[in-house]
This record gives C-alpha cells, structure tokens and sequence, in this order.
C-alpha cells in the first residue's frame, strides 16, 4: 500500500468495569459493560472500517471488551495483546503505533483512559463536522471510541498529523 492512502485509527476505550476485590489489571466487566462492548462493536461495524489489526491492553476489562465487540464486525482482524497499552500515556501509545508495520492500513486500540482520550485530542490536529464538539462535550466514557485518519508512515505518526473523522459513545 502507498503511505499516502490514509489510514485510519480508531482509539476505543474498554467498557465499563466492576470493581471486585482483585488487581486493577484483573478487573472484569460489570453488566452494563457487557451489554455496551457488543454495542460498540455494532456501530464500529457500521462504520465500514475494515481493520488489519487490534492492539488490546492485556488487562481482564480491555480482552472482554474486544471479545465482545469483535463478534460484531464481518471480520475479525489479527488482534496483538499488547501489555504496554495498559496506564499507557499518549506518547506510550504513539511509540507503540510507531511499530506498526506500513502494509497495516487500519488499526482498532483497545485501551484505557486517561490515555485514550489524551491520544485522541493529541493526534487530532484538525477535526471534521461536529467530532470535536461531541468529544468535548462528553468526553470519553467507557465503550467510546474516535476515529482518526492519516496519511504516512507509522514510524511517522505524531501529535497532530491526523483528523479526527469521528466520535461515538454510547448514549449517543
């Protein structure tokens, strides 16, 4: 592929977690998390990408999310469980984005915040429609996700190279 056909990254944050007696990392959905991710996954569906690759955070919260969510898409794309990505900043994110190999045209993340949403407003040098303004207003609940688009390398994503096409969270 020519690095100059944009690319797309959409940054997605796990759904909602309970909070039992076990490690943060151990962390498992609670109900509503579990009804939201296949939510999730149906408007990602709807939105037509069609990813080559999901870096999901190792922890509990972030694989159910993406098991959930994964089943809605027609096509379930190599997934890497990355344990960087977990209290990752948004430059930890960029520096693992910057690994990605360049024949990878769309990427789905699955993470956490405050990371996810940093990423987003860092990345989004411009944004289109009204995205910016639903983000900002909402900010960035669990099962939400941005999209992004870029034109370039992977090695070369940094902040504000991409636009911000989209935003979605779940009482929308």
């Amino acid at each position: 592929m020519s690095v100059a056909e944009p690319r797309r990254i959409v940054l997605f944050r796990h759904a909602k977690a309970d909070w039992p007696q076990v490690s943060d990392h151990e962390r498992p959905l609670a109900d509503r998390g579990r009804r939201d991710a296949p939510v999730a996954g149906r408007k990602l569906a709807d939105s037509g990408i069609p990813f080559d690759l999901a870096l999901c955070s190792t922890a509990v919260r972030t694989r159910e999310t993406w098991k959930l969510a994964v089943q809605e898409l027609p096509q379930r794309p190599r997934t890497v469980y990355e344990d960087r990505l977990y209290e990752a900043s948004p430059g930890e994110l960029i520096a693992v984005l910057n690994e990605t190999p360049d024949d990878v045209r769309n990427v789905v993340l699955i993470g956490h915040n405050p990371g996810i949403q940093g990423l987003t407003d860092v990345l989004a040098g411009e944004a289109e429609g009204d995205a910016r303004q639903r983000l900002e207003r909402r900010g960035f609940p669990t099962a939400t996700f941005s999209v992004l688009t870029y034109s370039g390398s992977w090695k070369a994503l940094e902040p504000g190279v991409a636009t911000l096409v989209d935003y979605w969270a779940p009482s929308e």
